[in-house]
């Protein structure tokens, strides 16, 4: 027997060793694998050990030999310790599968509690351990314990609730307590956030669990965008709402559902504030929408003739030269040039849904918007994919500025439109007198046969329904 045990311990921790390599070494792809063959290694060292005569359910019959007791023993908690790993890994494989990486604080927290469990069992069964007096004392020292690790232990059971509730998981971006950013990881104290500043703020789990959160990432698809402007309260608000919402309409980037709105906020002494929001599809475009919507509410309030400045109003009679500062292909012009081109600029008023410029017409002047939203779409087949929207002091018909060549796209109004035509001598005039506008405009040309060409590429795949409900109705 003692022959026996010496080659069963020489057997047993070969199993073990060799364990230990195939988890940390072996070139698992998949966990399922590495956790089967810890199984499956387990239960030989269980046939092992039993059938040697080596129970984990009782204390070692070997009093005559020392040795054999004593390796025994060992074998008989080691198969305990050992049940206990596996236990916890199984465990944690099937919380992985159901609740992903937020599992892993829970599975963190069972697997403790197993393996004490696995130490009270060895205890009692192997040693002979008296459990009641072993559980008793260990009760006053965890009471002892608890009091002054209370605040740990807050953060620990703070944590299981937040993995099993999932207000947030990793990778989202959430505001917790006013502290913006995206989550790194949720640990047994805390969790991490990477905040727009770069740095790393660290939440405690128990605060987080009480304190207010904003899950930006929730739903996946729809995230909200907003502005805030301010303006003279003497200005009527009916004014500001309508530049607002043609803001909101010449931004393409906003979803139609759940439509975007602008409504006054709130009414000071002075100024009143009014917010423009919407709902954009990814949540890393909110910044760059952000800015977007800022730069045509400026564009659109003072194409209105409405200024935040304390006076409030544009005075209707600079309105043409204000907006040619603002253009820019001719910023090269001197003050002088600019007044001669207000002055032989002509206005007209399109409806919403009015074609400005046609598909491969040859315009006669240069178009500049003054309010409202225009569309472009290229042609793609027999579709018309829209490239973009233009809102006030943008630009139409260089391309007969350029070489008299037709018009690419068709312009269409998508709001009621005020919209300056600029005689084509005039703006060739322009051209040969200042080398920079005929270099702005060749770029500008470029530039939109370049978003031509990628709405052209981002048009949305026509999926072919397949199978035999198809089959049918092809018959």
């Amino acid at each position: 027997m003692s022959f026996l045990l010496s080659h069963l311990l020489s057997l047993s921790t070969l199993l073990l060793a060799i364990d230990a390599l195939l988890w940390h070494f072996a070139p698992f792809k998949h966990r399922v694998s590495r956790v089967g063959v810890r199984l499956v290694l387990f239960l030989l060292f269980s046939t092992v050990i039993i059938n040697a005569g080596v129970s984990p359910l009782q204390a070692p019959l070997f009093a005559d030999d020392r040795v054999a007791q004593l390796g025994a023993t060992a074998l008989g908690i080691l198969w305990w310790l050992y049940a206990a790993r596996v236990l916890t890994e199984v465990i944690g494989l099937a919380l992985m599968r159901r609740i992903g990486h937020s599992g892993r604080l829970l599975q963190d927290v069972i697997g403790a509690l197993v393996f004490l469990i696995a130490v009270v069992a060895g205890a009692g069964y192997v040693l002979e351990l008296p459990v009641k007096g072993l559980l008793a004392t260990s009760g006053v020292v965890a009471i002892v314990v608890g009091l002054a690790l209370q605040s740990t232990l807050s953060d620990v059971f703070s944590g299981i609730v937040l993995n099993t509730t999932k207000p947030y998981q990793v990778d989202d971006r959430v505001s917790i307590d006013g502290i913006e950013g995206k989550v790194l990881d949720i640990d047994w104290r805390a969790t991490h956030l990477l905040t727009s500043a770069g740095s790393t703020a660290v939440v405690p789990n128990s605060v987080a669990a009480k304190a207010k959160i904003v899950n930006l990432s929730r739903p996946t698809n729809m995230h909200g965008v907003s502005i805030s402007i301010q303006v003279p309260n003497h200005i009527r608000p009916r004014r500001v709402l309508d530049a607002l919402d043609r803001t909101l309409q010449g931004s393409s980037s906003l979803l139609l559902d759940p439509a975007p709105k602008a409504v006054l906020k709130e009414a000071g002494e002075t100024m009143s504030e009014y917010v423009a929001s919407g709902f954009i599809a990814e949540l890393g475009k909110k910044g760059e929408v952000r800015n977007q919507l800022f730069d045509l509410a400026h564009r659109h309030l003072e194409a209105a003739g409405i200024s935040r400045q304390p006076d409030g109003v544009i005075e209707p009679s600079t309105r043409a030269r204000a907006l040619l500062d603002e253009v820019k292909i001719f910023r090269s012009l001197s003050a002088e040039k600019r007044d001669r081109l207000a002055q032989n600029m002509v206005a007209q008023q399109y409806a919403a849904g009015e074609v400005v410029l046609d598909l491969d017409e040859v315009p006669d002047s240069l178009f500049v918007i003054a309010t409202g939203v225009v569309s472009a779409t290229v042609p793609d087949g027999s579709m018309q994919i829209e490239a973009g929207r233009m809102g006030p002091s943008e630009v139409m018909g260089e391309q007969s500025i350029l070489a008299d060549t037709p018009s690419q796209a068709r312009f269409t109004a998508m709001t009621s439109s005020i919209i300056y035509r600029l005689d084509k001598s005039l703006t060739r005039n322009c051209m040969t007198q200042r080398r920079e506008v005929d270099r702005a405009l060749n770029k500008l040309q470029a530039v939109r046969q370049q978003n031509s060409r990628m709405a052209l590429m981002a048009k949305p795949v026509v999926v072919k329904r397949g199978g035999f409900l198809s089959w049918l109705q092809s018959r």
